[in-house]
């Protein structure tokens, strides 16, 4: 009995134990979780804030996105180079979800590495630098035809050449002249009875003189009373023989132009003058013009005549400037390049923009307006109503002011950025969803179309030299050579070819390898890239001649600033050009050869057209 409540006493005393050990445990386990959800929240007011603070403003644990400013499909989560075309990547900017949808935000650093300059919108007056070609003519009021006087045949000539300078009054050629003689048998008749018939006499005497004989010639023949058989034709002028149209033996007639003599103290240099730079053009206007074969040397003067008709098979008309030329340096068909500063006829002031500064496709056209805050650039999309082409600018009529800050340099990268974040953007002006690739495609056939012939003209902007290495030269090289098969099958207006060769150049254009090129080199090859390879995929997938030569009409500008800013390899290159091509807006081609080989109108008119520069 004892035993058994010995056994039971402990049982006993023990179950209030566990329950102080299960109940202090169960505090201490409270605590601890209290301590790890709430952590801090006992202290001080400080103490409380202090990681919100930390977890509002430390990124450290925050995901980067670097991407391409050219290829925004790119998307990596460490800094580096683009797989593609081998440029530095830039953060992705996160939409801070500020008051316009429309813009896009660019830290300085992403600015820098995508090279993007801005400047004020100014309002000035408009001015155009034409840029014109022609030649030197003789003066066309000191051109002379030095002619007989009298029937005969040429018994000597005095100036045996062409270019040989003539004296007016000195003898050009010696002329046998039967009628001569006899009137001079005439003379002596009638003086031996001028006392009764002085009538007579003074008819023989004029008979002469009418023969263009002088007083003292006539004197000197009624001196020696023999008739003299050979004459002197004597120069009526001074100046240059330009052409010799008799030789020694040769029988003329009274009249007959026998010499072509031109006064070249004076000299014409005749400019043509296209139709699209006609309006620019007034009488009055100064040229300043150079000589290829006078280096250094720079002449002037005023347009005082333009033809008032187009020549029609040009289409050009001609600016007369006379020139003054004591010296004689400048020599009939001298090629000159001459340049007018032309402003418009109006005299308002305008405002002008950097050809850089404009994006188009089709007839719309954009710009990219500035917009600064404390700590960020944005930038927003603008359409703009295009003026006037200046060269390397544009006249705006509508859709700036004077003071906005625009982008002119780097506009195409800001653009990548609005389609990568799917703002409005030059080919979706209405956004959309954030760009997932680089579209080559995005121009069709029917927007080409729609451009209604408008094509990229090389104009007269400076274009870079870059050191290109001398893999991508040879590269580029390759697809020329291409390019000139699919440009010989337009000569010879086969589309179907012109088809499969335009798939062959775009293969090796999307061979060239762009990460060779850095820095700025690599953005300016970029610079209307995909332009390039949607004209090329138009003329591939077509064979429609007719589309086909109009994509070609945009393709040719670009490409000749890519070959003369980064060159070929051991290729000369002739920049062509026919003004009545284009619906008369003109349009320009590259070739090897330096004859006219037309691909706009092939068999039709297969030498329409000059060469414009050489690339050598």
């Amino acid at each position: 009995m004892d035993n058994n409540n010995k056994v039971k006493t402990p049982d006993r005393v023990s179950q209030p134990k566990k329950t102080i050990i299960i109940t202090i445990a169960a505090l201490v386990v409270g605590l601890l979780l209290g301590w790890l959800i709430f952590g801090g929240s006992g202290g001080d007011s400080g103490s409380v804030q202090t990681p919100d603070r930390a977890s509002q403003h430390d990124h450290s644990g925050e995901e980067t996105t670097w991407t391409c400013s050219m290829h925004p499909q790119v998307k990596q989560p460490d800094p580096g180079d683009c797989p593609i075309c081998g440029m530095d990547l830039i953060p992705m900017e996160e939409d801070d979800g500020g008051a316009d949808p429309r813009e896009i935000k660019m830290s300085p650093t992403a600015m820098q590495l995508a090279s993007i300059q801005t400047q004020p919108v100014t309002q000035g007056t408009a001015v155009k630098t034409v840029r014109l070609d022609g030649k030197v003519e003789a003066d066309e009021r000191e051109v002379y035809s030095q002619s007989s006087h009298v029937p005969g045949r040429i018994e000597q000539l005095t100036i045996n050449f062409t270019g040989q300078y003539v004296k007016r009054g000195a003898p050009v050629a010696y002329v046998y002249s039967p009628d001569l003689v006899t009137a001079q048998e005439e003379l002596f008749e009638a003086q031996a009875i001028k006392e009764v018939q002085p009538e007579l006499y003074r008819a023989a005497y004029e008979k002469l003189k009418n023969w263009k004989l002088t007083d003292a010639q006539i004197d000197r023949i009624l001196d020696s009373g023999e008739p003299r058989e050979q004459f002197p034709v004597l120069a009526d002028v001074s100046g240059y023989v330009t052409d010799k149209l008799v030789n020694m033996g040769d029988y003329i007639k009274r009249g007959q132009t026998i010499y072509k003599i031109a006064d070249l103290s004076t000299v014409w240099v005749l400019f043509d003058v296209y139709e699209s730079d006609i309006p620019w053009i007034e009488k009055g206007d100064e040229v300043t013009f150079t000589v290829s074969s006078l280096p250094g040397e720079t002449f002037s003067g005023k347009i005082d005549y333009i033809d008032p008709v187009i020549n029609p098979k040009t289409r050009v008309a001609k600016a007369r400037v006379a020139v003054k030329n004591s010296d004689l340096e400048l020599k009939p068909e001298m090629f000159v390049s001459g340049e007018v500063e032309a402003g418009l006829s109006s005299h308002e002031e305008n405002i002008v923009v950097p050809q850089s500064a404009v994006m188009w496709t089709g007839k719309r056209s954009v710009v990219y307006v500035k917009k600064t805050t404390e700590d960020k650039v944005g930038f927003v999309m603008r359409e703009v109503l295009l003026g006037p082409d200046l060269g390397n600018s544009y006249i705006i009529e509508e859709g700036l002011e004077a003071g906005e800050e625009i982008a002119v340099n780097g506009t195409f990268s800001i653009d990548a950025a609005a389609q990568l974040s799917g703002k409005p953007s030059m080919m979706s002006p209405e956004g959309g969803e954030p760009a997932t690739g680089h579209d080559h495609g995005s121009m069709t056939s029917n927007e080409l179309e729609d451009m209604e012939g408008e094509s990229q003209s090389p104009e007269e902007k400076e274009i870079p030299n870059y050191e290109a290495p001398q893999q991508f030269k040879k590269q580029l090289t390759a697809f020329f050579d291409q390019y000139i098969e699919m440009k010989d099958a337009m000569v010879a207006s086969d589309a179907e070819m012109a088809s499969a060769e335009a798939k062959d150049a775009l293969n090796a254009l999307n061979n060239t390898d762009m990460a060779l090129l850095k820095g700025e080199a690599h953005m300016f090859w970029m610079e209307d890239l995909d332009k390039m390879e949607s004209a090329l995929t138009t003329i591939s997938e077509s064979e429609d001649l007719g589309k086909q030569r109009k994509a070609f009409i945009d393709f040719n500008p670009i490409l000749f600033n890519k070959i003369k800013a980064f060159g070929l390899d051991r290729k000369i290159v002739y920049f062509q050009y026919c003004p009545m091509a284009n619906d008369d807006k003109g349009a320009y081609w590259l070739s090897t050869e330096e004859n006219i080989r037309n691909p706009y109108y092939g068999e039709m008119m297969m030498e329409c057209g000059e060469v414009r520069e050489t690339i050598n």
